[in-house]
């Protein structure tokens, strides 16, 4: 049984191998061929020319995360719809009562989000902005 897994597997195990060398080969040549420097910026955070002017990380309020999370979830499932129409003509009328159904879902969905709030970033995210410059002035007067 083992000696048939081996024959018919082989050539995954020496892809597999060939793999690893390389990797270990690149790592090995950029390590013994990249340079070793120590200036004084080497460490600092250099990003298209812009000098660092504060910190990245700011306090955001999970409002955004889950206008981000509501933007996944709508644009998989126009992925969903936009595959579903290429294919519509050969599957029925079934399929589309099924559509139909999970556009009246998102449709729920989408007024159930807006009624409660979940879709108001207006005057909040003005909040959340306001915040920051106040704490960036408090961590950096000038």
């Amino acid at each position: 049984m083992n000696e048939e897994i081996l024959k018919s597997n082989w050539p995954i195990v020496v892809f597999a191998a060939l793999v690893l060398v390389v990797n270990v080969l690149m790592i090995l040549v950029s390590y013994f061929a990249g340079e070793k420097h120590r200036e004084r910026d080497t460490d600092e955070i250099y990003e298209s020319g812009i000098s660092v002017t504060g910190d990245a990380r700011l306090k955001f309020s999970a409002h955004f995360y889950i206008i981000a999370m509501f933007f996944v979830i709508f644009d998989v499932e126009s992925l969903f719809i936009i595959s579903w129409s290429l294919v519509f003509r050969d599957t029925g009328w079934t399929i589309y009562w099924g559509m139909f159904v999970f556009i009246m879902v998102l449709l729920v969905v989408v007024a159930y989000e807006w009624k409660t709030g979940a879709l108001d970033f207006g005057p909040k995210g003005k909040k959340i902005l306001k915040a920051y410059h106040e704490i960036n002035k408090k961590e950096n007067p000038q």
